[in-house]
């Protein structure tokens, strides 16, 4: 049962987890850190370059700037074209990409273990040494435009993103990932190199991999692979503060409406951030709740009315908020009865039984054993425990998911229905179409 913790003063941590893994991480002196994960038996290895950064942290007159970064970086170095890169991932047969969230930003490949140390020179090259040219930037503008052109034709992205704006209300997790139109055609490119040589330093950076890899050897690997910085002795960036703000200007409803066939509508509530000790309750609740074919609302909504073809339950969890969120899509003249269904269900939450319980925590426990056959899945785990400060392994999950009561989950349900409802819909509808759900 591993339950470990990873301060930031300790250079070297070793210790063994699941299925007879081991995971060793060492904190250099430069700052940057480099977790991994050996799995037995396996022929290939995940690894993720981490910046803890995303874009909810990009200042005034920077936004866009994390995910243009995001665009650049596979756009060449001193080292190394643009072609030449993706050439070198496509000839290994790998897989190669990156990912901008609200809180961090990750450069990863997965690959053979044999072509672990050329995947760790081009990510290293990529993260440390990128050219930022004045006509790639014009390039990648044009490139991001058509991208967020693509997610405004998607109904279910603009639902989503209305949902975070309406949720997150004042809060920076509210700005769209990608960033806005206006943001991206009015980006500088001075603006994005000051974004780059502010959070791409050594002591942003975590370095992660699972799979057939050595510990040693990889942090070789990377210490040489990082041709652009001085690693210089520093202490590591430190962790984002665990703790809930205040959240003003939130949304009752927002909505965008499009003669489609169909409305995507999204409702919410206010959750528990990521380090809250109840989020074991919260994701029992939302497995009872939406969390599969068996759910309260998927029976409800689809078997028993047939009113949509899919209806779920998600939480949301960052550092410093949270959300439960709940999802269907529908045709608009039942948009009000399924909306109502969706809040029924919720507030229905204050009473749960001993099998609804027991059919949560076998989902859950089930789908973490099933991720852990997937070293993308271990890649991952080990940021995000880095990022939180601490490790917990699958018997810990299941020590902690029997734990969970009935009583637990009633009473975080409590809790979150006081809390104010948020509503994001796409389609051929109205505002006023949720009057009557609003207090």
């Amino acid at each position: 049962m591993a339950h470990i913790e990873l301060p930031l003063t300790e250079p070297f941590i070793s210790f063994s987890s699941t299925g007879d893994c081991e995971v060793r991480r060492t904190v250099h002196s430069s700052g940057l850190r480099v977790l991994t994960e050996r799995v037995p038996g396996s022929r290939s290895v995940t690894i993720g370059f981490w910046i803890g950064a995303g874009s909810r942290d990009e200042d005034a007159g920077h936004h866009g700037s994390t995910h243009f970064l995001e665009h650049l970086l596979f756009k060449g170095t001193s080292t190394r074209g643009a072609f030449e890169i993706s050439e070198t991932f496509d000839a290994m047969g790998a897989f190669h990409n990156a990912l901008t969230a609200k809180e961090n930003t990750c450069y990863l490949a997965r690959v053979r273990s044999k072509d672990l140390a050329t995947a760790v020179r081009v990510l290293g090259d990529q993260v440390s040494n990128s050219l930022l040219r004045p006509d790639d930037f014009e390039m990648e503008r044009t490139v991001i435009l058509e991208e967020l052109a693509m997610a405004a034709d998607d109904p279910d992205d603009v639902c989503a993103e209305q949902f975070f704006t309406a949720i997150f209300g004042d809060s920076p997790l509210a700005r769209p990932i990608g960033g806005t139109v206006a943001d991206i055609e009015g980006a500088l490119r001075d603006s994005v190199v000051e974004h780059y040589a502010d959070r791409y330093q050594p002591r942003d950076l975590i370095v992660t991999a699972a799979g057939d890899v050595s510990h040693d050897d990889l942090v070789a690997m990377v210490l040489e692979s990082l041709v652009g910085w001085t690693l210089d002795d520093g202490a590591p960036e430190a962790r984002r503060p665990q703790t809930e703000v205040a959240i003003a200007d939130r949304h009752d409803v927002l909505v965008t409406n499009r003669p489609l066939e169909q409305v995507v509508v999204m409702m919410g509530i206010p959750g528990v951030v990521a380090s809250d000790p109840r989020r074991n309750d919260l994701n029992v609740l939302t497995s009872i709740l939406g969390g599969g074919s068996s759910s309260r609302l998927f029976q409800e909504i689809r078997e028993k009315r047939g009113l949509a073809y899919s209806v779920d339950a998600f939480p949301v969890m960052y550092s410093d908020a949270g959300a439960v969120g709940i999802a269907a899509g529908c045709a608009p003249h039942a948009v009000a009865e399924v909306t109502q269904l969706m809040r029924d269900g919720l507030e229905s939450m204050t009473s749960v039984t001993d099998a609804e319980m027991n059919r949560a925590r076998g989902q859950i426990l089930g789908s973490s054993t099933l991720s852990l056959e997937s070293t993308d899945s271990r890649m991952n785990r080990l940021a995000r425990s880095e990022f939180l400060g601490e490790y917990r392994d699958l018997d810990e999950a299941e020590r902690l998911l029997a734990a969970v009561s009935s009583d637990s989950v009633t009473a975080l349900a409590h809790t979150l229905i006081a809390e104010p409802m948020s509503i994001s819909a796409v389609g051929d509808i109205s505002p006023d179409t949720f009057a009557h759900l609003l207090r």
